[in-house]
């Protein structure tokens, strides 16, 4: 039961959230921006260099290249560069994201 209650929170926060984020602060363009958001998933594409590339009991945080704490640092400071504000937006919600699935890894 807390796998699917894991699962919904996640795949929730991967594609929901960007989509009310988009909607509530660039109203404007809104759609446009949530798919800048969900693009930012192929953040994921450095799962590719894992042995085995997909490990439910792993935590991305600190293990994959793009979900580094330098990485996150990077992000971070993105967010104050206003031509990458909605990318940067996008890839720490990923990090948000993730980071959520390595706190449920303590509970299930």
């Amino acid at each position: 039961m807390l796998k699917i209650l894991q699962t919904i929170i996640h795949y929730s926060l991967h594609f929901l959230v960007p989509g009310l984020i988009a909607y509530t602060f660039f109203r404007a363009l809104w759609q446009k921006t949530w798919l800048i958001m969900l693009a930012t998933m192929l953040v994921d594409l450095d799962h590719l260099l894992a042995n085995p590339i997909f490990d439910p009991n792993r935590c991305s945080i600190g293990y994959h290249p793009l979900h580094s704490k330098i990485a996150i640092i990077i992000y971070v400071f993105m967010v104050f560069y206003k031509p990458l504000t909605i990318i940067a937006i996008g890839l720490l919600l990923h990090m948000l994201t993730d980071y959520q699935d390595c706190l449920w890894m303590h509970l299930i």
